[in-house]
C-alpha cells in the first residue's frame, strides 16, 4: 500500500510540475488552453474552469497541454491567441518551461531534505577505505584527510573525485594530514566503467541551513546530478558503459524501495527522477520537448517554419517509436525482477 501510495505521489507530481511549466507560460503568452491533462488515451475524469478542460486520462505515462494552433486541423482563434502566430523566441519559452520546471522541482525537494536533515558540508575526511582497493594497498587509513591531488589543494570532496576520475591507471600523489603529519602517497585509480577509483568513501558531515542556503545547496547538486547524467550518457554512447536504462517497471521499483526507506530518501529519488525527466525532455527525440524546440531553433535561423502537418506526423511517428521503446524495456524490467 505504501509503495502504490508513493508511486502515485511521485509520478503525479513529476508529471504535474512538467505540465505546470508549460500551461503557466502559456497562460503568460496570452496563448489559448484547450486542455491541460494528466496521462494520455481515454478521459476518465475532469472538468471544465473558464476556457480549458483539466482531465485525467487512462494512460499514466505522461501528460499534455494543447494549445490553440498546435493542430493545423483545428479551428482558427484570434491570432493574439494562437499559439504559432507567436514570436518564436515565447514559443521556445512556453516548451522549454517544462523541462525547467521540472529541473526546478529538483532543486525545491532537495533544499526540503537539506533543511529537514542538514546539508553535507565540504570534507575530504576518509571514512572507508575499500578491502582491495588501490587505497588500501597505496595505505590510506579511516581519518586520512586529503588535502591536494598532485600539489592542487583541494577542499571538497566531489573535486577530489573530479580529478581521480580523469585519471584513471595513471599515478598519482595525494598529499594527506594524519595525526599532525602530512603524507604524499602515491596511488594509481583503478578504471571502473572508463573512469578512475581509488576505493575511498568521504566521512559524512551535515550542517543545519536555512531557506537560502539550502536552495544554494539544492542548485549546486541539481548541476552535479545533470553533469553526471550527462557523463554517463555520453559513456554509453561510446560504449564505455552498458546501456543500462530503467523503465517504468524499475522505476516503479526503486520508489517502493525508497518509500520502505522513509521520506527523506523518497524526496532524494523523487529530485533525481525529476532531473531526469526534464533532461530526457531537452533531448531532440521525436514527440519530446527537445524536437519541438530543435524545430523551432531552425525556424529562428531560416525565418521558415516548418510544414504544420509534417511536423505534426513526425511526432506522432516518433511518438509511435516511443512507446515501443517503453515496452521493450518494460518488458527487459520484468524479466529481471522475475529471475
Amino acid at each position: 500500500m505504501i509503495t502504490i501510495f508513493a508511486v502515485i505521489v511521485v509520478f503525479g507530481l513529476l508529471i504535474f510540475i512538467h505540465e505546470l511549466g508549460h500551461f503557466l507560460v502559456a497562460k503568460r503568452a496570452g496563448i489559448l488552453v484547450y486542455e491541460f491533462a494528466l496521462g494520455f488515451g481515454p478521459r476518465l475524469t475532469g472538468f471544465r474552469r473558464g476556457e480549458t478542460d483539466y482531465t485525467l486520462r487512462a494512460v499514466p505515462l505522461g501528460g499534455f497541454v494543447r494549445f490553440a494552433g498546435m493542430d493545423p486541423r483545428e479551428e482558427e482563434v484570434p491570432p493574439e491567441r494562437d499559439y504559432k502566430y507567436k514570436p518564436v523566441w515565447q514559443r521556445m519559452a512556453v516548451i522549454s518551461a517544462g523541462p525547467i520546471a521540472n529541473f526546478l522541482l529538483a532543486i525545491v525537494l532537495l533544499a526540503g531534505v537539506f533543511m529537514a536533515q542538514g546539508m553535507p558540508m565540504p570534507t575530504t575526511v576518509v571514512d572507508e577505505v575499500l578491502p582491495g582497493s588501490p587505497a588500501t594497498e597505496a595505505g590510506f587509513r579511516q581519518g586520512d584527510r586529503i588535502i591536494a591531488v598532485d600539489g592542487r589543494e583541494v577542499n571538497a570532496w566531489d573535486e577530489l573525485v573530479s580529478l581521480i576520475s580523469a585519471r584513471p591507471g595513471e599515478q598519482l600523489v595525494l598529499t594527506v594530514e594524519r595525526e599532525g603529519s602530512v603524507l604524499d602517497i602515491p596511488v594509481i585509480p583503478k578504471e571502473e566503467a572508463g573512469v578512475g577509483r581509488i576505493g575511498i568513501r568521504p566521512e559524512p558531515r551535515v550542517m543545519s541551513v536555512g531557506p537560502l542556503t539550502a536552495l544554494a545547496g539544492g542548485w549546486d547538486y541539481t548541476v552535479q546530478l545533470t553533469g553526471m547524467i550527462i557523463a554517463f550518457l555520453g559513456q554509453m554512447i561510446t560504449g564505455q558503459a552498458p546501456a543500462d536504462v530503467g523503465g517504468p517497471v524499475r522505476i516503479v521499483a526503486e520508489i517502493g524501495s525508497a518509500a520502505q526507506l522513509g521520506v527523506i530518501p523518497l524526496l532524494h529519488l523523487a529530485a533525481f527522477l525529476s532531473i531526469n525527466v526534464g533532461f530526457f525532455n531537452l533531448l531532440p527525440i521525436p514527440a519530446l520537448d527537445g524536437s519541438r524546440l530543435l524545430f523551432l531553433t531552425w525556424e529562428g535561423v531560416t525565418r521558415r517554419p516548418l510544414n504544420p502537418e509534417r511536423e505534426g506526423t513526425f511526432h506522432l511517428v516518433g511518438f509511435a517509436l516511443l512507446l515501443l521503446l517503453i515496452m521493450v524495456i518494460t518488458y527487459r524490467d520484468i524479466a529481471q525482477l522475475a529471475m
